[in-house]
């Protein structure tokens, strides 16, 4: 005897097969060989993205139109991250993140998180120029963690998350410096091989308005083993002391940091 079915368990089942379709349809994949990619959830993620690039809250329409989905599309998925308070919508309706983000970023790394921070601090404020930990992302470079001095008449901000290519700036060339060259960005110029062999010899790298414009930094390598590669860095406008001593600096507050993870 047929067992009968109630029609919420066929609508379950409708969105499922049409759900697994989509995916396969979006990957090329059965789903046999290999499990494929979700296409939602890697709209979801964009759309994290976007707005953590974003200098201001987004409408739904431009989330949208930098997706290049359909507006229906952007406001389910939106809808979702919302219920997850992963993104937050002001009075106008327009998107950012939410503060669920940061409690997540905090479990990023907590460990070296909770041991850099106080080198990270410490050499803010003694130094009065904004300290931050870079991390290998890829072919980019990522802060993970920042400190900005705390009695300075002005600083340079640098927020946990901001991105930019491993290829400039010198956090970027200081993690560089820590990889075999077959794992460098395909793009690598001579002139960048040359400096990044420097920093590799002297300890540190310095960069000049190449990430930020006018902004300087020196960062020196952070070594951890069975880690990402790593940088700690200072960056600023005007410094009171030469490269090399703000980099020796930086290199004692990495030896501790290394120390405290047990190398």
């Amino acid at each position: 005897m047929p067992m009968a079915t109630s029609p919420a368990a066929g609508t379950m089942a409708a969105d499922a097969a049409g759900a697994q379709a989509a995916d396969s349809a979006a990957t090329g994949s059965t789903g046999t060989a290999s499990a494929p990619a979700s296409q939602t959830l890697s709209r979801g993620i964009r759309i994290l993205e976007l707005l953590a690039d974003a200098r201001e809250p987004l409408a739904i329409d431009e989330v949208a139109r930098r997706l290049q989905v359909h507006r229906s599309i952007a406001y389910r998925l939106l809808r979702t991250l919302e219920l997850h308070a992963l993104v937050v919508r002001d009075s106008s309706g327009r998107v950012t993140l939410g503060a669920r983000m940061a409690a997540l970023a905090a479990g990023v790394a907590q460990d070296l998180q909770a041991e850099a921070l106080p080198e990270l601090t410490a050499i803010a404020n003694e130094l009065g120029m904004t300290c931050f930990l870079a991390v290998r992302d890829r072919d980019d470079c990522i802060t993970l963690a920042s400190v900005e001095p705390r009695h300075a008449i002005a600083s340079v901000a640098q927020r946990p998350g901001a991105r930019h290519p491993v290829t400039v700036g010198a956090p970027g060339k200081a993690i560089l410096s820590q990889l075999p060259v077959p794992e460098w960005p395909a793009d690598v110029s001579a002139a960048l091989r040359a400096e990044v062999g420097q920093v590799a010899t002297r300890g540190y790298a310095t960069s000049h308005d190449e990430v930020i414009p006018t902004v300087r930094a020196v960062a020196v390598p952070l070594v951890l083993r069975g880690r990402a590669a790593a940088s700690i860095a200072v960056v600023y406008l005007d410094a009171h002391q030469a490269d090399d001593a703000l980099a020796a600096r930086l290199a004692a507050a990495a030896a501790t940091i290394r120390t405290a993870l047990g190398g």
